[in-house]
């Protein structure tokens, strides 16, 4: 009895890490597009139903760690990129394993996007899809263990 107990328990609980692994909440690794290395660590986190997300570190060596959002045109205007709220609004599309609605802003260019979040790989990696009138691109963020 205490064996069929045990395994139900580890069952459940395995079970329950797999379902929260298909979710954007977490710690992330963005991938420059060019070099392929590194870029940056976003946190993704919820607060009822919404998420949002964060730089937490600049990881490319060549980067200014005190950079600033010289580009942005709203109230992240001049704020440093570590601790930069990137994504804003982003909530769980019905009965799929997809965050819409947000928008992702590009510190880089200052320019907002509309926001697609899909987990890919069992939860391993992020598609992240930003767009203006259907135009876009995607990256791939891989998961921090």
């Amino acid at each position: 009895m205490f064996q069929r107990t045990l395994l139900t328990v580890a069952f459940l609980t395995a079970s329950g890490f797999a379902c929260a692994q298909m979710s954007p909440i977490g710690t992330w690794n963005t991938i420059d597009d060019v070099t392929k290395a590194i870029k940056s660590e976003i946190v993704v986190t919820e607060t009822a139903g919404v998420l949002s997300g964060k730089v937490t570190k600049l990881l490319r060596k060549d980067v200014d760690q005190k950079a600033v959002c010289k580009e942005c045109t709203d109230d992240r205007k001049d704020k440093p990129f570590v601790g930069l709220e990137i994504i804003r609004g982003a909530k769980k599309a019905d009965g799929k394993d997809v965050w819409e609605d947000g928008k992702i802003l590009d510190p880089e260019n200052g320019k907002n996007y509309t926001l697609r979040l899909t987990p890919i790989e069992g939860g391993k990696r992020l598609e992240v899809r930003g767009s203006v009138f259907g135009m876009g691109r995607t990256q791939t963020w891989v998961r921090v263990q």
